[in-house]
């Protein structure tokens, strides 16, 4: 069986909280190290909880285990759970992305999450990015009525990669989305529904494509 081949020079993922990007589609991401321009942009660095003080750097060790440099990630400082009340700073933000990064594909959450931050994200990243491919990833603790209809496909080790990059994330170790049971089996599901070893599923937002035939 032959993948469809997807491309996009620049990639541009957006996730509203340190952790929401490598939980959606960490092993996706490792996977595409190398093979395109990456930035990783996070809304919030969630430092106005006075219970988080180690969660800006466990947010560096994790993007360095997917293997991106320190100019490839960036965390904003956007106050969680207030994204609504600040819809245009956040829609300028991602309007000043584009332009710097010009993205081909953007990422961000998909549009059945039900966190408010998490919608918020989603439903600007479809003004800023109009005339742009749009795939939403899944964040387990809050989606409900999630269903990949977009299925890339992963390595074991892209997933291998996902799990040492979320145990990075000390302040949430105790949290059942952290299993690495759970990551694998996830994995293993959206590959069951590709008839692959292992994918990370999207939900499609916006496509934009051209159909040609093989070189």
């Amino acid at each position: 069986m032959n993948n469809m081949t997807f491309f996009g020079k620049s990639l541009l993922f957006m996730g509203a909280h340190p952790d929401d990007i490598e939980l959606g589609c960490g092993a996706f991401l490792a996977g595409m190290n190398g093979k395109a321009e990456i930035f990783c942009y996070t809304f919030s660095d969630n430092q106005k909880n006075p219970d988080l003080p180690n969660l800006v750097q466990e947010h560096a060790n994790s993007m360095h285990v997917l293997g991106l440099r320190d100019d490839q990630f960036e965390l904003g400082t956007f106050e969680t759970r207030r994204f609504p009340d600040a819809r245009q700073e956040i829609l300028e933000k991602m309007i000043a992305l584009r332009k710097q990064h010009q993205p081909e594909i953007v990422f961000v959450h998909t549009a059945q999450d039900l966190h408010q931050d998490h919608q918020i994200i989603t439903q600007e990243a479809m003004r800023a990015f109009r005339g742009t491919t749009v795939l939403g990833f899944d964040v387990l603790r809050s989606s409900y009525g999630f269903f990949p209809h977009f299925l890339a496909e992963v390595s074991e080790a892209d997933v291998n990669k996902k799990i040492a990059a979320l145990a990075e994330y000390k302040t949430y170790k105790d949290r059942y989305y952290f299993s690495p049971d759970i990551m694998r089996a996830t994995a293993i599901r959206h590959g069951a529904l590709a008839e692959r070893p292992y994918a990370e599923g999207f939900d499609i937002i916006r496509v934009v494509a051209e159909f040609s035939k093989p070189a």
